[in-house]
């Protein structure tokens, strides 16, 4: 079991008659917003264009504040879903808190970015199936699996763009973590 102490700069996780140190909701936003200037400027000078600029820097703020590796607990990203909040329960429930599903780089990223789109497929489904039903709108799965196609073919760079920020997203978050547990294990070992 996990007793989080949020609201302090650094939360107090006791698990298993071991105590981590990992920096609180409130410190992880805090690092992502401060940061994003840094991502933006260098991103802005490595691709001299501003659209790939933009992604990145869109899915390094989603990433970081929306879909981080702590909506596998009762977190701010969690909470930050709203009414939504719902979906991500069997995530909650089949996750345990810093393990290589959630916390790992890539990995865990790809595993929240699918579980989402799973969801988002689920309810575009549902969503033309009555559309179809009620209004006699006349989609077909093709044409949409045609236009999916040909709206990643045509915008392939600027979706690669918005993974890598998603992933930068995350990954501050994972440094974040670590440094800071890091840090504290040193210093206690010290005493």
């Amino acid at each position: 079991m996990i007793v989080a102490e949020e609201g302090h700069s650094v939360t107090i996780q006791k698990e298993k008659n071991k105590c981590t140190y990992m920096p609180s909701g409130r410190t992880h936003d805090r690092i992502t917003l401060w940061t994003l200037p840094m991502v933006a400027g260098l991103t802005l000078a490595i691709t001299r264009n501003s659209l790939p600029t933009l992604m990145i820097c869109a899915g390094y703020l989603f990433g970081g504040l929306m879909l981080g590796p702590d909506l596998d607990l009762h977190s701010i990203h969690y909470k930050r879903w709203g009414w939504f909040r719902w979906i991500w329960l069997p995530y909650r429930g089949s996750m345990r808190h810093r393990s290589p599903y959630s916390h790992a780089p890539i990995m865990g990223t790809t595993l929240r970015v699918v579980y989402l789109l799973a969801w988002l497929g689920l309810a575009g489904f549902l969503g033309i199936a009555l559309s179809n039903e009620l209004f006699q709108m006349g989609w077909t799965w093709e044409a949409l699996g045609q236009g999916i196609s040909q709206f990643l073919q045509r915008y392939w760079a600027e979706a690669i763009a918005l993974c890598i920020g998603l992933e930068l997203g995350a990954f501050s978050h994972y440094t974040a973590d670590w440094w800071v547990s890091s840090h504290k294990r040193r210093k206690q070992k010290k005493k």
